[in-house]
């Protein structure tokens, strides 16, 4: 479930919960209402709405859980949404549970029951430089393209299809399509691989991921697909571009 994202013509910061308590998860949703607010009732659930194209800026996550705990998707969830904050509830004032989230590079944590000021003030320590940002009835074809932009940057990692961006800023795919060329000088596609290009680079130089690795991270549906578009753009294969790359290095 979620709750409008839109208010006041803003778009407010996107917040996903992960608990397996559904009476905490609706007062949670009551309580921060000016946020857009999505529940997970497990970390499962939690995993596939993060693993598709999204906008969630926050993660609520739950340390004790049916199924996946806390930590296990806490760690899942730094390598697929690096970027994405994320706070851990704790409702055993386990200081060793503590210091686990925190190697595992929770941003922050909360004890239960939650205390609702508290609550707030960690959210808005997150949130704060996120609010206020224009939201679809308010921008105007240049925002909505930079908010397309950025869409596809803070998704490098996962697999992004036209439909998902035109759904961000509530055009429709063909229009988008058309606009994004017209506007920019390049396609939604081109514009999208080029910044998986990019990160592709950082991958192939700063980590010792194979290629079939770096596809999968990528969200391409196989390696062939990943060296063809990264050959088209840079004029090496992967494997060239890493080789030359270090022995200039050298």
């Amino acid at each position: 479930m979620k709750r409008d994202f839109l208010k006041g013509g803003s778009i407010t910061p996107r917040i996903l919960i992960v608990d397996d308590d559904q009476v905490l998860r609706s007062e949670f949703m009551d309580t921060f209402e000016e946020y857009g607010v999505i529940e997970a009732p497990d970390g499962q659930e939690a995993l596939r709405i993060l693993k598709k194209a999204n906008e969630i800026d926050l993660v609520m996550l739950d340390v004790r859980m049916s199924g996946l705990n806390g930590i296990e998707v806490l760690n899942r969830i730094r390598k697929t949404s690096p970027g994405v904050r994320v706070v851990i509830f704790t409702g055993y004032g386990s200081k060793d549970v503590i210091v686990e989230a925190l190697r595992g590079q929770a941003d922050d944590y909360i004890e239960k029951p939650l205390d609702v000021e508290a609550t707030r003030e960690v959210i808005e320590k997150f949130l704060a430089n996120k609010k206020g940002r224009p939201g679809s009835d308010a921008m105007d074809i240049r925002d909505k393209l930079e908010h397309v932009k950025e869409f596809i940057k803070r998704n490098v990692l996962k697999k992004i299809t036209l439909k998902d961006a035109a759904a961000a800023v509530y055009l429709s795919p063909k229009y988008l399509s058309r606009i994004f060329k017209e506007q920019t000088g390049e396609g939604f596609n081109e514009f999208k691989f080029s910044v998986k290009t990019e990160e592709a680079k950082n991958l192939l130089l700063n980590t010792g991921y194979n290629i079939n690795q770096i596809s999968d991270k990528l969200g391409y549906e196989n390696p062939e697909s990943f060296i063809r578009q990264f050959k088209k753009i840079t004029k090496k294969t992967p494997t060239e571009f890493r080789r030359a790359k270090t022995k200039r290095s050298v």
